[in-house]
């Protein structure tokens, strides 16, 4: 089956789900007021590829410290439908549909952490969600991620595993497949397979397209 693989962030969403995430718990007192700042930062460093993965996922993580999925269960729905699904255009929706209406295998697969992507995915319709993993401790998180992070060459990684759990060639899986993303971050998934796509693309990735003369999809936005 050909596989679709969306990224999430800046490219079916307006917007990064881990910032927005962070700034909706400042907004609701559930994090310090303080961690603007640090957030903004992140967010700037990780699209410029000056943060590390690590550093990246690990900030993300630490705002779910100490608390169970229970506890964080009515604020991501909250989070869902206050701030993800008003930044998802009906263009990004209808490039999902085209690809689930050709019988293609959908997968969204994401660095965002799998409690924040979880009810976007299902929202969204992806059967299968590829993930950061993030760890637990006697039911709680604890601010750590685990595994290997779903990011940059991981994304890859991460791929290849779940085809060769499934069975499948994942050379000849990764030759027929679609894969859309905004980001350079993204570059180890987009050279992986037969068919990438630039998703209003940053600065490093519309060079790359053109150079290789990867298609570049503009989706209009309102958010």
């Amino acid at each position: 089956m050909t596989l679709a693989l969306f990224d999430l962030d800046h490219t079916l969403l307006s917007g990064d789900s881990d910032v927005l995430w962070c700034e909706f718990l400042i907004r609701h007192g559930q994090v310090p007021a303080d961690w603007r700042e640090r957030n903004a930062h992140m967010e700037a460093g990780y699209r410029s590829g000056t943060v590390s993965v690590a550093a990246f996922s690990d900030f993300y993580a630490s705002l779910l410290a100490g608390h169970d999925a229970a506890f964080w269960a009515p604020w991501r729905e909250r989070f869902l439908h206050d701030e993800v699904l008003p930044r998802i255009p009906p263009a990004a929706r209808a490039l999902v549909a085209r690809h689930r209406d050709a019988g293609h295998r959908l997968v969204l697969t994401t660095a965002t952490n799998r409690l924040i992507a979880e009810p976007t995915a299902a929202a969204l319709g992806f059967a299968q969600l590829i993930a950061t993993e993030l760890e637990q401790s006697g039911g709680r998180y604890t601010g750590r991620t685990t595994g290997t992070l779903n990011m940059r060459e991981g994304k890859v990684a991460r791929l290849q595993a779940w085809l060769a759990a499934l069975g499948e060639d994942a050379t000849q899986a990764l030759a027929q497949a679609h894969a859309y993303s905004d980001s350079a971050n993204d570059l180890p998934l987009l050279q992986a397979v037969g068919f990438p796509v630039a998703v209003d693309p940053d600065e490093r990735l519309l060079a790359h397209a053109q150079v290789h003369a990867w298609p570049v999809l503009r989706l209009p936005r309102d958010a």
